[in-house]
């Protein structure tokens, strides 16, 4: 079960890359971010295959983009000075929380 959470990591990891990507690709007209971006994409779309294998899609699904959002979300304040109001920064740590709580009760119910 660790090896299928280390992929779901993976999987959200190349997709926050790809998506930090995009504003950096202008439109598709960059052609080596444009390249990394469908890489991370492809790469992560990949890693879950595996993932869905061992949890249902719902969970997994759930989690990665989960996890994404709120990932994206801190690293575009980080790295693109965009703001959030603290209305949107309750609701992605309200989203982290629900990610905790699904995949805590998943294995109970398998």
């Amino acid at each position: 079960m660790f090896k299928t959470y280390l992929f779901l990591i993976g999987a959200i990891f190349c997709e926050v890359a790809g998506t930090m990507l995009l504003p950096i690709s202008q439109n598709f007209t960059k052609l080596i971010p444009t390249s990394l971006l469908a890489m991370f994409y492809l790469t992560a779309l990949f890693l879950l295959t595996f993932v869905v294998n061992k949890l249902p899609i719902a969970i997994v699904y759930a989690t990665w983009s989960g996890l994404g959002i709120f990932t994206i979300a801190i690293l575009g304040y980080v790295f693109f000075k965009q703001t959030l109001a603290w209305q949107a920064m309750l609701g992605l740590f309200l989203i982290v929380i629900g990610v905790v709580l699904v995949n805590s009760f998943t294995g109970k119910l398998n």
